[in-house]
């Protein structure tokens, strides 16, 4: 749950909920009773799954299991985000996955983990994955197939819940936690200069008991990314345009995101631009810095509410190369620009 004591108009309240159920593909819940309530402007409440990151695109693996182990690299992501700063009780997301590479029967596989933490209010979300791909050639590129098998945790405090009703019997005034199993498969497909996936998570659409009466519901999220790099004239620039979209069948996000990219004599800095329609537009900058690329970005929402209650988010990542020519013998090398 998400609690927000703030001071706005009842359509500014109005256009908080819309932005959130935006950014984070809703899901269905016996606790919608709550969210009347932050209408009214005495407590805003959300459950959430599957975040949206400005850097998805260095973080295929969190929304497409057959992206794991795509490059001939150990691959290592964290991202963080504080979403409508200034706000009491805003979201803060946290993501960590790790994945890598290997040759087995003659054939390439990926294998992958993570970890996300998504706290809004009084509501906590935990998912803990782990991924697997196998890949083949095709057409000149690489096609690979995933799964995602995951255990999700929700968690309410409603301890700390401030309702104008007490004892709502839709709404829980102790602490309470659910767990429930869930799957997901992916493909995607990489050639030399371009790449393109489908995927989908929470196939199961898996249902999580809240304590013995409130129920969570997630539903079927759908994927669908691509990208390209255009080379420019001067060698040492191009430009990264990617793409991704989803839908859980009710609400849809588009995320439309162009960089340019600096790479010379072991530099890599890139600064970009990124629109969501009828969301948010986003502003990014990073590059590597002692072996470690860091990245930086600010969305801002197009309406409703402040510049400045944006999203900051801050995207951690390390690739170490792999040579899978030569068995039982992988050589950790060079750090290179996550794509």
């Amino acid at each position: 749950m998400l609690q927000m004591q703030v001071s706005v108009s009842i359509n500014a309240a109005r256009y908080i909920i819309l932005r959130l159920f935006e950014r984070y593909i809703s899901v269905k819940t016996r606790l919608f009773a709550i969210i009347a309530a932050v209408v009214c402007c005495t407590v805003v409440a959300h459950a959430q799954s599957d975040p949206a990151f400005s850097h998805y695109w260095a973080m295929e693996p969190s929304f497409n299991p057959a992206a794991v182990g795509k490059d001939d690299k150990i691959n290592v992501s964290v991202g963080y985000a504080l979403t409508m700063a200034g706000f009491t009780h805003q979201p803060r997301t946290m993501y960590a996955g790790a994945d890598m590479p290997f040759m087995a029967l003659k054939m390439r596989h990926g294998v992958g983990v993570e970890l996300v933490t998504d706290d809004i209010g009084l509501f906590s979300h935990k998912t803990f994955a782990a991924k697997y791909a196998f890949g083949f050639r095709l057409f000149g590129g690489q096609l690979s197939i995933g799964v995602h098998a995951a255990m999700m945790s929700e968690g309410f405090d409603g301890t700390k819940a401030d309702m104008e009703t007490p004892d709502d019997p839709a709404i829980p005034n102790s602490d309470v936690t659910g767990s429930a199993f869930d799957l997901g498969a992916g493909v995607y497909y990489k050639h030399r200069r371009w790449w393109t996936g489908f995927s989908v998570l929470h196939a199961m659409a898996p249902t999580v008991e809240l304590g013995e009466e409130q129920l969570l519901e997630t539903k079927r999220t759908y994927y669908l990314t691509g990208g390209c790099v255009i080379p420019l004239r001067n060698p040492a620039l191009s430009i990264h345009p990617s793409v991704l979209a989803r839908t859980d069948g009710t609400a849809w996000r588009a995320d439309i995101t162009g960089r340019l990219v600096y790479q010379h004599e072991g530099r890599n800095l890139y600064a970009g631009i990124g629109y969501s329609p009828t969301v948010s537009a986003t502003l990014m900058i990073g590059g590597m810095f002692h072996g470690v690329m860091l990245g930086y970005s600010y969305e801002a929402y197009t309406g409703g509410i402040s510049i400045g209650n944006g999203s900051h988010e801050i995207h951690i990542g390390y690739q170490a190369d792999l040579d899978l020519g030569k068995r039982g013998k992988n050589r950790h090398q060079s750090v290179r620009l996550l794509k």
